[in-house]
């Protein structure tokens, strides 16, 4: 759910520095906006194994794992058997193998 996209922006403002996270924000609002903004990154419906997530998430912040987590534990993404996509889209089953 978006809030005010002023205070968003100024949110991911004061959490950016050149483009990449100067720390997480340890209040839930602030966190889901740097969340939110980093689940952008993932195309809908495309599915990301777990190294690509990993690479992607490195470019904004060198705690990779522990957003890649949160991502996932906020329900931005979701993932099975080492395979992520973004919350709201069905993976394809004939990729997830169990």
């Amino acid at each position: 759910m978006r809030t005010n996209p002023r205070w968003e922006e100024r949110v991911l403002a004061n959490f950016m520095e050149a483009g990449r996270l100067k720390q997480i924000p340890a209040r839930s609002k602030k966190r889901r906006v740097v969340l939110l903004w980093l689940a952008e990154h993932f195309r809908p419906a495309e599915r990301y194994p777990e190294a690509q997530v990993n690479d992607i998430l490195r470019r904004y912040h060198e705690d990779f794992a522990l957003l890649r987590r949160l991502l996932v534990d906020e329900e931005f993404m979701q993932r099975k058997a080492g395979v992520y996509w973004r919350a709201g889209t069905l993976p394809n089953p004939s990729t997830i193998h169990r």
